[in-house]
């Protein structure tokens, strides 16, 4: 029989089409609560009094335009006895509802991202935190005020009990005290995101986070306690009425409860990620999973499930997969794994896991204190000799290298993680602004990596492996940073890439791709013979002489050359600046020489960050020339240039910096219908999201796929569509975050349509890549 402090299943409830994101016990009906999905819908469940003790849909909510992440109860009033149930959602939207209408009563709009956590408090007020790194507060459909502070983006807000008092946490792992306003305090404590908050009294609150951790804080700012259980990351808390026990959920499929201080019991659920939970009024624990049911779990033996169905659901779990990368089973050696008499010694922990070797299988198995026995929680898969990438751990992540940086003598250490896809010159530039040192020491930290990494490669494919972007051999650069390859133009029907590194392996020759694409194809030749028709008949004050000509091909020459002897003079550089500026309807041929210069590291220094003033001006001028109203051939040039810039590191570090800026103007060309247009700024995307791999940046992360699915939305050529595939796989690709973000945008249904896609066949090939790592 079952401690009478044991969880067991009370009931499964199916309905929804997606992953369940939020929950939250309801005041109306008695028993009831209220969840929300990525189908885009909120439903509220009441008891039944049905033999299997489950709960009755009494009503569902639509209103989204996409996945809906969150919900919360505004407590009764006056004018709403019943309470109301707010939601947020994808679309930016927070939908009010009440509980006898499908439609919502009224709509707040304000926040920039995804709204993805709420909560409510006296008078109707309502605190809403988003992936625009803001939390807002709202009253009378209104919104009253924006909590501005957080650098990244707001996953968990809380309002406390005492008036005025709220809670936010953020991707930038600290938590925030805000006052009227006001920010009064930082907690810090927290190694990665801080993903939800719960209130324990008027003093005291928790918070989970990424960093596998739960801390019990004082609002006063002291950590109290901190509580280690989970193994992956932790999405939510509930606490109990008692105000001490709690339950959390997260990453590592489990259901936690935690009573005087300890992990009591760990449930094991059939579904990688278990999203959310809610306690509901009579004791129970509500949880919601990525397999679209909500469970709910009782310790009162009457409310238990059925012992048939009770087995059902153990069979369902011991027939589960786990990947070891996502558990607690370390490392695993299937030869040395005992065989199932290992079984017979009893556990000394709840969920203690044990793994045991079965013919050539590997299963896993749980204590349970409750039972006394081990329950199979499933078989391991791909777990024989998984640790053999020598990779090193830094701040959470994998790196082939953690450097020791030592610039000034006597003063502190500083590590600086590097991977071999990374660009050596961009991962010293970063290091140097992070660490707050001088840029004089730029060279000296490149050359050190490049020096103590010579030699290492990640795995290349085969030699007879296609690089996907050109239809050819790889092309492998001498030097760490000669990006300006010259290949063919992917619209005259030649190479559709120039490729600067060889780091994809025999299963995954897409993504990630850290190097730059840009745009190669170049006729001297035409480009002047247009440039001179133009000038021809430009009017009187912006006319060329025969000089300036003349220094714009040389220029032209050189940086098409890799050979040429001939490097552009500043001169050139300046009179290329000042010709862009020529009106709208004459100046592409210009945007063409510019398009190929800043590909040549001496213009790529000199107009992109020489002069931090300079690079700026040419992002502006850039990003004028693709207004949606702009003529289409500027605005293809446009974009072209701002890919080739990526080409240096000064070209990256600017875009890196104006990143908003540039992909909201680029994201506006979405719906011109022009695939020239299309393909370049599915490139330029793409180049973002290789700057970005590997990198902490979830609210630039997030833009990249928010762009790259609204374009997905209106491309059609099957060359643009392919590169947004490529620049999506690049994004998620080793990042739970940032895959969490994608299945969250809905990203995974928008794409099973490209599976079946044969011709080209890399879309296809590319799109199942892509959807395996979202999975």
């Amino acid at each position: 029989m079952a401690s009478p402090n044991s969880y067991k299943l009370s009931c499964s409830i199916p309905g929804h089409e997606m992953d369940v994101r939020g929950l939250s016990a309801a005041f109306f009906p008695d028993g009831a609560f209220v969840s929300v999905s990525r189908d885009r819908t909120g439903r509220v469940w009441v008891p039944n009094s049905s033999p299997d003790r489950g709960f009755t849909e009494m009503h569902c909510m639509t209103g989204h335009q996409n996945f809906v992440s969150c919900v919360c109860i505004i407590a009764p009033s006056d004018t709403y006895p019943r309470g109301l149930i707010a939601t947020g959602g994808n679309d930016h939207n927070i939908c009010v509802f009440t509980l006898d209408q499908p439609q919502p009563l009224f709509t707040l709009k304000g926040h920039k991202n995804t709204v993805c956590t709420l909560s409510s408090g006296k008078f109707g007020t309502l605190l809403s935190g988003s992936w625009d790194t803001t939390a807002k507060i709202w009253l009378n459909e209104k919104c009253m005020m924006t909590l501005q502070g957080h650098t990244a983006a707001v996953w968990a807000v809380v309002i406390l009990p005492e008036q005025g008092l709220m809670l936010s946490g953020s991707a930038d792992k600290t938590i925030k005290l805000w006052k009227a306003g006001h920010c009064e305090k930082t907690f810090t404590g927290h190694e990665d995101c801080v993903r939800g908050l719960a209130v324990v009294s008027d003093l005291e609150f928790f918070s989970c986070s990424n960093d596998t951790s739960i801390r019990r804080w004082l609002v006063t700012g002291e950590c109290v306690q901190v509580y280690y259980s989970h193994t992956n990351y932790i999405y939510s808390l509930a606490v109990f009425p008692n105000g001490q026990d709690f339950v959390s959920t997260g990453e590592d499929r489990t259901l936690r409860i935690w009573k005087q201080g300890e992990c009591q019991q760990t449930i094991r659920l059939p579904a990688q990620s278990v999203w959310c939970c809610c306690i509901l009024p009579n004791g129970d624990i509500a949880v919601g999973a990525s397999d679209g049911l909500i469970r709910v779990f009782t310790e009162v033996e009457d409310r238990m499930a059925s012992p048939q169905d009770l087995q059902a659901f153990e069979d369902e779990l011991s027939k589960t997969t786990i990947d070891p990368k996502t558990g607690d089973l370390g490392d695993i050696k299937m030869e040395d794994l005992p065989g199932r008499d290992h079984l017979d010694e009893p556990g000394n922990r709840e969920g203690q896991t044990r793994l045991i070797k079965e013919g050539q299988k590997v299963e896993a198995y749980q204590w349970s204190v409750a039972d006394s026995r081990w329950m199979k929680i499933g078989d391991v898969v791909g777990g024989s000799n998984q640790q053999t990438s020598k990779k090193v751990n830094y701040e959470g992540k994998e790196y082939d290298f953690v450097f020791t940086i030592d610039i000034n003598e006597g003063g502190p250490s500083m590590k600086l993680p590097y991977n071999v896809t990374d660009d050596p010159w961009l991962t010293a530039h970063n290091f140097l602004q992070k660490n707050e040192l001088s840029p004089m020491f730029l060279d000296q930290v490149a050359n050190f990596i490049i020096e103590n990494t010579k030699g290492h490669t990640l795995g290349a494919a085969p030699p007879s492996a296609a690089d996907p972007f050109t239809g050819s051999g790889r092309y492998i650069p001498v030097a760490a940073d000669n990006r300006a390859g010259f290949g063919a133009d992917p619209f005259t029907g030649g190479g559709a890439y120039s490729s600067a590194a060889s780091r994809q392996t025999s299963t995954n020759i897409y993504f990630p791709k850290t190097d730059g694409v840009t745009f190669e194809q170049a006729n001297a030749t035409q480009i002047m013979a247009k440039l001179r028709e133009l000038n021809g008949g430009a009017p009187g004050e912006y006319r060329l002489s025969e000089e300036v000509l003349g220094s714009l091909e040389k220029l032209l020459v050189s940086v098409c050359d890799p050979c040429a002897s001939e490097q552009p003079t500043t001169e050139q550089i300046s009179l290329l600046w000042k010709t862009s500026h020529w009106p709208e309807d004459i100046v592409f041929p210009v945007l063409d020489i510019l398009r190929l210069a800043v590909r040549h590291p001496q213009v790529n220094e000199s107009l992109c960050g020489g002069d931090a003033d300079n690079g700026v001006a040419l992002c502006n001028h850039l990003l004028s020339l693709m207004k949606p109203q702009a003529r289409p051939a500027n605005q293809m040039l446009a974009l072209r240039t701002l890919c080739n810039c990526f080409s240096g590191w000064r070209g990256r570090a600017l875009l890196l910096a104006q990143r908003e800026a540039v992909l909201s103007h680029a994201a506006d060309l979405c719906s011109v219908c022009n695939k020239n247009i299309h393909i370049a700024l599915a490139t330029l995307v793409l180049n973002y999201a290789g700057s970005l791999h590997g990198q902490p940046d979830l609210e630039a992360k997030a833009q990249c796929l928010s762009v790259a699915s609204a374009a997905l939305e209106s491309v059609q050529d099957k060359e643009a569509v392919f590169r947004l595939l490529v620049a999506l796989g690049t994004t998620v690709a080793s990042d739970q975050t940032a895959q969490d973000l994608a299945k969250s945008l809905g990203v995974t249904s928008q794409i099973a349509k490209y599976t079946s896609v044969t011709d080209p066949a890399k879309v296809g090939e590319c799109c199942q890549l892509v959807l395996k790592e979202l999975q």
